[in-house]
C-alpha cells in the first residue's frame, strides 16, 4: 500500500480533491472518498462538478442503488461499495479499509496536524506500506522530507 500524507495549509481538502480524483480516473482506478463530516462531504461533491474548468467528475453519495456503478464514491466509511481501491480520506483522521486499499490519499490540515503525525509513526511499523509526504508551496504540492 502506498499512503500519500497532504497537509493543507493554502487550500481546503475540497480544492485538492477534484485534481486527484481526475488523476485517479485517469489511471484507470475508481476513488473513496472518506470524511465524516458531512458538510464537507457535500462540499467536495460540488467541487468536483464545477471545480475543474475542462470537466466534471462523475460522483454518488454512499448508500444508493448504484454505489457499484460510481467512479467516485463519498462515505463516512471506508466501505468502498464502488469496488474502489484507491481512497481518499479528506478529514485527517485515519481509517483503515477492508480489504486494504492500494493506494490512499490522506488529507491533514493545522487541526489535525497531531493525528497525523502519530498515523505517520504508526504506518511507518507496518509491513509493504510506502509513505510520501506532499506540502503546499508557491500554488503547487512538492514532496517534502
Amino acid at each position: 500500500m502506498r499512503v500519500d500524507f497532504y497537509q493543507l495549509s493554502r487550500d481546503p481538502a475540497e480544492a485538492a480533491l477534484p485534481l486527484i480524483a481526475r488523476a485517479t480516473l485517469k489511471a484507470g482506478e475508481r476513488l473513496l472518498v472518506v470524511s465524516g463530516d458531512e458538510g464537507q462531504r457535500g462540499r467536495i461533491s460540488e467541487a468536483l462538478w464545477s471545480k475543474l474548468a475542462d470537466s466534471f467528475l462523475a460522483h454518488g453519495d454512499a448508500g444508493g442503488p448504484d454505489d457499484a456503478r460510481q467512479p467516485i464514491l463519498l462515505s463516512d466509511r471506508p466501505d468502498p461499495a464502488n469496488g474502489a481501491r484507491y481512497m481518499a480520506i479528506a478529514d485527517g483522521m485515519w481509517r483503515d479499509g477492508e480489504p486494504p486499499f492500494e493506494r490512499v490519499f490522506f488529507m491533514f490540515d493545522e487541526q489535525t496536524l497531531q493525528p497525523a503525525r502519530d498515523c505517520w509513526r504508526m504506518l511507518g511499523n507496518r509491513d509493504a506500506l510506502e509513505r510520501r509526504f506532499w506540502k503546499q508551496q508557491d500554488g503547487k504540492w512538492v514532496e517534502g522530507p
